[in-house]
């Protein structure tokens, strides 16, 4: 028996097992906690590309092209699961393309739902509307994942016995799943007591707590990290509030024996980690950590971080890495380059600042030495007035250098840009054209994109001076909504901003040969395979 079950549901990229679950397991285990993880994502995803379930949904007379799709779904599923797949980056698109046809199989015309290896809609709702995400947990509307939590999760949890389960709620594509789940548990294990956390969870902390909203199908809701919250819950020593909120307890080290790493779907096995928590720049007017940071920002111990690497390689036999900070801090950067000897053989990516150290090439020579094989880089745009405008704190020259010695020192880039931002003019979207067309050998992979103003961004502060007439909840039914429709006061906008990239970025064959590198659905997460440098 155990006190608590920590559940990943369904539907994000099946490529790696959950890091904050692993991270709240090791937390809780060292605060004598009995708890086990369950991954219901990759769960669901096997669950619902296996063999005769597909073969039952095509019917006796497939088409021509599901037929072909249905013969090589084993195929597919062992070249994404093989480190060979790199050397054919097509084999690789239509290895993913056979799977997320068949995953299309479970999306019937008429339901609204639309399902891929990382992303599921469910059309007709909003998960920012609280009476929708009441009509899923009551049962009341249905997922494509009823048959998994109805055939396999629910029995496996009522095998587990545990009194508390708690959900990690992350990113927009669970929220339908998580509150369906939720309410089966609630009606099978009605003695359960069932919490919600997680990032989006947290994201919907201000609306939540400001109209007194509270989930039926869930008995808690937990903001920002868990580590501290759900140990007082399991000991009964949290009180009777609904909210529950304490960051006093920030834990690194994540303890991965649930997951069975060679099942996710990866050229090899990645494990996520990460050496810090929040942000430690917090000025970027575009992004809520910098007005509404859930925490403190917390850093793992410097000279321990490359150890952590290490002892989950020796532990799990893992090669690869993923940071997942909002940006690794510079002395974690410093850590990690000083040990080459000790992550000898092992590969690591992730996000970094265009920080004024990258222009040191000896210090890029090191951090190719300690396993950096991929760095992400948030250039978002090439024009230093919206760098400014935005607080970036970037200056081009630096991300023009970095980008060189990055190049220099084999490390793959991955570059993002952001259109469409308030008072961006034309003249700044053709700077950031000709920025990537100026460095479009040092950069590897590219991810553009036009930019949502999150409901809480410092451009709100002051509208007009940041070159916003108008603005307003995307969602007017929504109340949890995370984002703004917004009015730009000159007559360049989102619009204009999306038929630039469509045609003016897009259209220019040294930047479009970039975008067609990034791999199909995993993006980032698998981008490290496919790199020559």
């Amino acid at each position: 028996m155990i006190d608590t079950l920590l559940i990943q549901p369904p539907a994000l990229k099946p490529s790696e097992p959950p890091l904050a679950l692993a991270v709240l397991r090791a937390s809780l285990k060292q605060q004598d906690c009995a708890v086990e993880v369950l991954d219901g994502n990759l769960a669901a995803y096997l669950y619902l590309l296996d063999a005769e379930r597909l073969a039952q949904l095509a019917g006796d007379q497939p088409p021509t092209r599901l037929k072909r799709a249905l013969r090589h779904r084993q195929q597919s599923l062992s070249q994404l699961r093989s480190l060979s797949v790199n050397k054919s980056f097509a084999r690789y698109a239509t290895a993913v393309g056979y799977l997320n046809q068949l995953l299309g199989l479970w999306c019937p015309d008429s339901g609204g739902e639309r399902l891929t290896l990382g992303d599921y809609q469910h059309n007709g709702y909003s998960v920012f509307n609280p009476a929708d995400l009441e009509r899923f947990g009551s049962g009341r509307v249905s997922t494509l994942f009823r048959g998994y939590f109805v055939d396999q999760l629910l029995p496996q949890v009522v095998a587990m016995a545990p009194t508390i389960v708690a959900i990690s709620i992350n990113y927009l594509h669970q929220v339908f799943p998580a509150f369906e789940l939720a309410g089966l548990l609630k009606r099978q294990l009605p003695e359960l007591t069932l919490l919600a956390g997680g990032g989006l969870v947290t994201s919907w902390q201000e609306p939540l707590r400001r109209s007194k909203i509270h989930f039926s199908v869930f008995d808690r809701v937990v903001f920002g990290p868990g580590e501290a919250p759900l140990a007082d819950v399991i000991k009964g020593r949290a009180g009777d509030d609904y909210f529950l909120s304490d960051p006093s307890r920030i834990a690194f080290s994540p303890d991965f024996d649930f997951a069975a790493l060679s099942n996710y779907l990866s050229p090899e096995p990645i494990l996520p980690v990460s050496s810090s928590r929040g942000c430690y720049w917090q000025h970027c007017l575009f992004c809520p950590e910098a007005t509404a940071p859930v925490h403190s920002f917390a850093s793992a111990e410097v000279h321990s971080f490359p150890n952590l690497l290490r002892q989950l390689h020796d532990r799990y036999g893992a090669r690869y890495f993923h940071l997942t900070d909002n940006a690794i801090p510079v002395h974690i950067l410093k850590s990690l380059a000083a040990q080459p000897v000790a992550l000898r053989g092992l590969h690591w990516f992730g996000f970094v600042r265009f920080e004024a150290a990258l222009e040191d090439r000896q210090f890029i020579r090191q951090l190719a030495a300690s396993g950096c094989r991929m760095l992400q880089l948030g250039l978002e745009s090439g024009s230093q007035q919206v760098l400014d405008r935005l607080q970036k704190g970037i200056q081009l020259a630096t991300a023009a250098k970095i980008l060189q010695n990055l190049a220099a020192a084999g490390i793959a880039t991955y570059v993002y840009i952001m259109l469409g931002t308030p008072g961006e003019t034309e003249q700044d979207a053709e700077l950031t054209r000709d920025f990537l067309l100026r460095h479009a050998e040092q950069i590897d992979f590219l991810n553009l994109s036009i930019m949502n103003l999150p409901r809480s961004s410092g451009l709100l502060d002051d509208p007009q001076q940041y070159g916003i007439s108008t603005s307003k909840l995307r969602d007017a039914s929504g109340p949890l909504g995370l984002y703004h429709e917004f009015q730009a006061s000159g007559d360049w906008d989102r619009v204009a901003a999306r038929r630039f990239l469509d045609k003016r970025l897009l259209g220019t064959e040294p930047i479009r040969k970039i975008v067609k590198r990034t791999p199909p659905i995993f993006t980032s997460n698998h981008a490290v395979f496919f790199t020559e440098r």
